[in-house]
């Protein structure tokens, strides 16, 4: 799993930074702290940004049938106060135009908690062979039985990062194409003399990281200890790539909230999805 590429910095670097906000009545913003904008969870977050929740007290939903539920006007201030407004380097422009086409009047976009198209990036400490190590987990919802389950899709972990170093051309050990009439007898060569078996596997051949880390544990090599930071990546809304994190602080804009947005141009999300999910 790798660095960061730079393509990928690039996708994600923007401009602007814009001070936190309250909102008040929908679609109006006050800085007078009438409403609760902390976005304490990220199930709150979805009814926000879906327009799915009373502006002045989160207790209060709103359901299909209800005069403001999925309303233009109370969507579009809750978007305002769904970014991080204080650290984030999303340009004014780029929200203002993901707004727009979050509220396209012909085509609004929604999120769904139950649909593919976004995954949990979780840092957790494990003590490995006696020492402390992050794993950086990707998680993703999955139906099961009458309703839903959080499982675990990838993992990355550092010391597993040099195991698999499998050489390519002239300095790539092989089994001469005849080995079959010796009855296969030179497979010494791969799983005694080499200290690369992976030399000997086909062109495509890719570690499965996650049986390995689960392979460990059973093995009793790997204890978890705890969680230290989670984060998540949408794609949901067509067009358009941003990541929420959990920001505790003083004031209004806090919870959970977009720290990134990419808008997509063609290849971008593969690229994207490829680096959330090889990291190392």
């Amino acid at each position: 799993m790798r660095i960061v590429t730079l393509i990928f910095a690039i996708l994600i670097a923007s401009i602007s930074i814009v001070s936190g906000q309250g909102i008040g009545s929908p679609g109006t913003i006050k800085d007078d702290g009438k409403f609760a904008a902390s976005t304490k969870q990220l199930n709150q977050f979805f009814r926000r940004f879906n327009g799915e929740e009373s502006p002045t007290d989160g207790n209060v939903r709103y359901y299909p049938g209800d005069k403001d539920y999925h309303s233009t006007p109370l969507r579009n201030g809750f978007l305002k106060i769904l970014f991080d407004n204080q650290t984030s380097s999303v340009s004014q422009e780029l929200k203002t135009q993901f707004s727009d086409s979050v509220l396209s009047p012909n085509y609004p976009k929604y999120l769904n908690f139950h649909r593919e198209g976004w995954y949990a990036e979780v840092q957790a400490i494990f003590l490995y062979k006696g020492k402390r190590e992050t794993a950086t987990l990707i998680l993703k919802i999955q139906p099961e039985g009458l309703g839903y389950e959080w499982v675990i899709d990838e993992v990355a972990f550092p010391p597993f990062k040099d195991i698999f170093n499998k050489p390519v051309g002239d300095s790539k050990d092989f089994l001469h194409p005849l080995s079959h009439e010796l009855g296969f007898m030179n497979l010494r060569r791969a799983f005694q003399d080499s200290k690369m078996p992976e030399s000997f596997t086909e062109s495509s051949f890719k570690p499965d990281y996650l049986t390995l880390f689960l392979y460990e544990m059973k093995q009793n090599n790997l204890r978890y200890e705890t969680v230290t930071d989670v984060k998540f990546h949408f794609f949901q809304i067509e067009g358009w790539y941003f990541e929420v994190h959990q920001f505790n602080r003083p004031g209004f804009n806090t919870g959970w909230l977009i720290s990134n947005l990419v808008k997509l141009n063609p290849g971008d999300k593969e690229t994207i999805q490829k680096y959330i999910y090889d990291q190392n």
